[in-house]
């Protein structure tokens, strides 16, 4: 059971976009460069599973965060940043998710002498990969996904404030949410806010970890760690106003959670088990609720899976126990 659940998290979150078809319904084209205020540009990857990587104007060159899932992908938004003619002079990453990571050498090899920044907590998650994520995306059929990682080269303390390239850029580490490890950067002068896959913006999330309780902690701390935000920049979507993305996000989580936890109450149906019917309710309703949200990744069955993780989270909780963020 552990290594199906690993397997379908890799197929997730690394998935390359080569079978399933876009929704119509999706806000962004293929392969976009989007100009956002603050100075900074987005590239985003096709859907389904589109990704974003950030280039922020800084004194002394550009800060890219993130680096997409793949080579491929990566050398595109490449060649957008070669169209700006300044090098990139920091590369900092979020999260050690696949899809975040897959094209750090492409950059690192355009630009060898800007250091490439992570949390400890994150280095740690890229260098020990418990959850056999790498290997299994190199192992998925048209999986471009390097055979050698290329690996943090700044490691700094959690809530460390970084001075890089004229620019202060305050960190906070948020575990146990959307992923394992998880590092947001904050540009206190324009409030731009960087929270990696912390926030989405209108795009079906990844729920499968089983941490939505948490998820739903952590985007109250995001909040409170940095209450002057204007802007979020999130791993999927587009930028947005900094309050609206955090309260949208968890009313994603609370509806989702909502919707599981009666069909697993021991009155249910199917007591502790989700039975196939109430499965169909639950995504049925959610479709309703939020139309023309693409998914994260490709992976066709992204939504049951995150009612399998869901509804064991919840039969496990005991709910007198639960923050009040999610009862």
């Amino acid at each position: 059971m552990k290594k199906q659940v690993i397997t379908t998290l890799a197929i997730v979150l690394a998935a390359l976009p080569v079978t399933a078809a876009r929704p119509a319904a999706a806000l962004e084209p293929p392969a976009a460069l989007v100009k956002a205020d603050f100075g900074v540009d987005r590239f985003a990857s096709p859907n389904p599973g589109s990704v974003n990587t950030y280039w922020m104007q800084a004194p002394q060159g550009l800060i890219l965060v993130d680096t997409l899932r793949s080579p491929a992908d990566a050398r595109k938004a490449l060649a957008r940043i070669r169209e700006t003619g300044q090098p990139v002079v920091a590369i900092l990453l979020t999260h050690a998710h696949p899809d975040h990571v897959g094209g750090a050498g492409v950059f690192h090899r355009a630009f060898p002498q800007a250091p490439i920044y992570a949390s400890k907590a994150n280095a740690k998650a890229m260098r020990e990969d418990e959850r056999g994520l790498y290997a299994l995306t190199r192992s998925l059929p048209g999986s471009d996904f390097p055979k050698k990682l290329t690996y943090p080269t700044k490691v700094f303390r959690a809530g460390a404030t970084l001075s890089i390239a004229g620019l202060r850029l305050r960190t906070a580490e948020f575990p146990g949410a959307e992923s394992d490890a998880a590092t947001a950067y904050y540009e206190p002068d324009s409030r731009s806010l960087f929270p990696g896959d912390l926030i989405g913006n209108r795009v079906t999330p990844a729920l499968i970890e089983g941490h939505s309780c948490g998820w739903l902690t952590q985007l109250d701390r995001l909040r409170t760690s940095f209450p002057t935000a204007d802007t979020v920049y999130p791993g999927h979507g587009a930028p947005a106003p900094a309050p609206d993305l955090i309260d949208r996000q968890q009313a994603y989580i609370r509806h989702f959670r909502a919707l599981v936890t009666p069909a697993v109450r021991t009155n249910s149906p199917g007591g502790r088990r989700v039975t196939g019917a109430e499965r169909r309710a639950i995504l049925a309703a959610m479709r309703r609720a939020y139309p023309g949200h693409p998914r994260v990744a490709s992976l066709p069955t992204l939504m049951e899976e995150n009612v399998k993780a869901v509804a064991a989270e919840i039969a496990s909780a005991e709910p007198t126990k639960l923050p009040p963020v999610c009862r």
